[in-house]
């Protein structure tokens, strides 16, 4: 049973239309149709190229059906039309991925499969080549540990600008700050949501969406735009672990920040546009805990990075102006840390003690495996990497006061010990030049 019981006074829609997406110099502006109620939202880019350019606009077609997902979602469509939407084999296959699977975290929350989805129309598009230069790439950036660790690492091997999404009018102060740190220019891209999503609405079904996945084609249309040849995605290994297993199929709420969604993305833009335009994760064969290595020598970032939610709340009366310290994420982030980072510093950075907080004994462990409940449904490593963090801030005598730590490190088992962690793990797409 999920977590959330159905609401059996909410009903589904039958259709769900793709009615258009209007492409202009700077912006995109997609429009949806729930059946007869109609849905817009509008991109405007700052510091990129012409999107009508054609393999921008090929590959924004792409972004178009992915972000869809955001209307769809509010009621949850027994049939979906594509429309005239320009998409290919590979493309469908990422739309249909994302449906099923990058809502699968949605699906399971309202007790919904959507395995009686039938998905038509769309139309076969020409299939413009993007002429990227290989040596240029955008990073997409969210201020976090996992995307500075990605730029730090890319810094001298190619020319790199960030890629930064916000609200409309909005900026995320924690980002700014962060990407000030970096000093690499910004290709930015502002989100209007249709404020009907915002606003909520009674008859709506509610549940997490694929974002990664719609910025990564945002950014991926922004480089086609400008002859950039790359995009660097900051997703690491444990990304592609799932949470539980629902109905015969994976539930992950990082499923577009998962290995699988990477192939599917890669290969729908390669269709789209052709394969000079690379998008690819540098930490896919790295665990949390080597980039929190890594990350733990950039010590400029220190007083400015960002990795607690509610730092990034759409709305700003919700928004935290620092760490909440009370979250998974803060948790997590505050663990992993810990074995590289003195705690002092880290009293500094988080400007709290989330690892020796009574209040999260339950939340660390679920954190490590030990818990009655699966992986968070955050942004966090599998349990393997969390207890093999635990189990080496146990030993660090500045710790030694806090038993609660020794106590679930002597009940935890990772299979991977903290060292084999910091070496390679699994597959990578990473283009070999990205690397030398």
């Amino acid at each position: 049973m999920s977590v959330m019981a159905n609401d059996h006074q909410r009903g589904r829609a039958e259709l769900f239309t793709f009615a258009g997406l209007h492409v202009s110099a700077d912006s995109l502006v997609a429009h949806y149709d729930l059946d007869g109620r109609p849905f817009t939202e509008v991109v405007t880019f700052e510091g990129a190229g012409e999107l009508t350019a054609p393999a921008a606009t090929a590959v924004a077609q792409l972004w178009y059906l992915v972000a869809g997902l955001s209307y769809y979602k509010a009621g949850a469509a027994r049939h979906v039309d594509l429309g005239t939407t320009a998409v290919g084999p590979r493309g469908r296959a990422l739309f249909e991925g994302a449906l099923r699977d990058g809502l699968g975290e949605f699906s399971y929350r309202n007790d919904l499969a959507l395995d009686d989805v039938d998905v038509v129309g769309g139309r076969d598009g020409r299939h413009p080549v993007a002429h990227g230069d290989a040596d240029e790439v955008l990073t997409p950036f969210g201020g976090g540990i996992d995307s500075v660790v990605t730029v730090e690492q890319l810094r001298g091997r190619v020319n790199q600008s960030l890629f930064i999404v916000s609200p409309a009018g909005a900026t995320f102060a924690p980002l700014e700050a962060t990407a000030a740190v970096s000093g690499l220019a910004i290709v930015r891209a502002s989100r209007t949501i249709d404020p009907q999503i915002l606003a909520g609405d009674e008859g709506f079904w509610r549940g997490h969406v694929p974002v990664t996945a719609m910025i990564a084609l945002l950014a991926a249309t922004a480089a086609a735009s400008l002859g950039v040849g790359g995009v660097a995605m900051s997703n690491e290994h444990s990304a592609s672990s799932a949470n539980l297993r629902w109905r015969g199929r994976d539930v992950n709420h990082q499923w577009s920040k998962s290995l699988a969604c990477e192939q599917l993305l890669g290969d729908a833009v390669a269709e789209a546009a052709g394969d000079q335009l690379a998008v690819a994760s540098f930490l896919r064969d790295r665990s949390e805990i080597w980039v929190a290595d890594v990350f733990s020598a950039l010590s400029a970032y220190h007083p400015v990075f960002r990795s607690c939610n509610r730092s990034f709340a759409q709305a700003s009366q919700r928004r935290s102006s620092g760490w909440c310290g009370r979250c998974d994420k803060c948790l997590f982030v505050n663990l992993v840390l810990a074995p590289f980072v003195s705690r002092a510093a880290l009293r500094e950075i988080f400007d709290t003690e989330p690892l020796s907080d009574p209040r999260l004994e339950t939340q660390l462990r679920v954190l490590v495996g030990l818990g009655a409940h699966h992986k968070p449904f955050e942004c966090v490593g599998d349990p393997d990497e969390s207890a093999a963090a635990l189990q080496r801030v146990s030993e660090l005598p500045e710790w030694s006061d806090v038993a609660l730590l020794g106590e679930l490190a002597a009940l935890a088992h990772p299979v991977r010990d903290f060292d084999q962690l910091l070496l390679r793990q699994g597959p990578s797409r990473v283009p070999a030049h990205w690397l030398r």
